[in-house]
């Protein structure tokens, strides 16, 4: 199947649409109809340009998105997982380490620890839970 240079960028606008994780966020079937093509092609067409389907690309996004408001520690995770697109807590958290390889609040901790730790501290091996004051 080859693409045209105007439906190789009309993928790729879609897949740029797709990265929004707010209730605005299109549906598959939206984007297969801005493209003017059926949704199994729309599938069909992006899993083999961008070698995962939108569905999965849509769940890395949201995932990714949940790293940065973690980082940032403003929300809980509970307010993470809604905020990102996520309805279960449970299945956000199982999905989110196994794609990580640790829980949500398990990289917010690690996250968190890591900022109060001075670099030059933790290259001479410091101990992890003393502040800079205390070093």
């Amino acid at each position: 199947m080859l693409l045209r240079n105007e439906g190789f960028r009309r993928l790729c606008r879609a897949r740029e649409r797709l990265q929004q994780v707010d209730e605005c966020a299109p549906t598959i079937e939206e984007l297969a109809r801005e493209l003017r093509i059926s949704p199994f092609h729309f599938i069909r067409q992006f899993e083999m340009v961008f070698g995962v389907t939108p569905h999965q690309y849509r769940i890395q996004a949201r995932l990714d998105r949940a790293r940065q408001l973690l980082a940032a520690g403003q929300l809980s995770v509970t307010d993470v997982c809604m905020e990102v697109g996520f309805s279960s807590l449970g299945s956000f958290s199982s999905l989110f380490a196994r794609r990580f390889g640790e829980s949500p609040s398990a990289f917010r901790r690690r996250v968190h620890a890591s900022d109060l730790t001075p670099g030059c501290l933790s290259l001479m091996g410091a101990p992890r839970d003393r502040s800079f004051r205390e070093a």
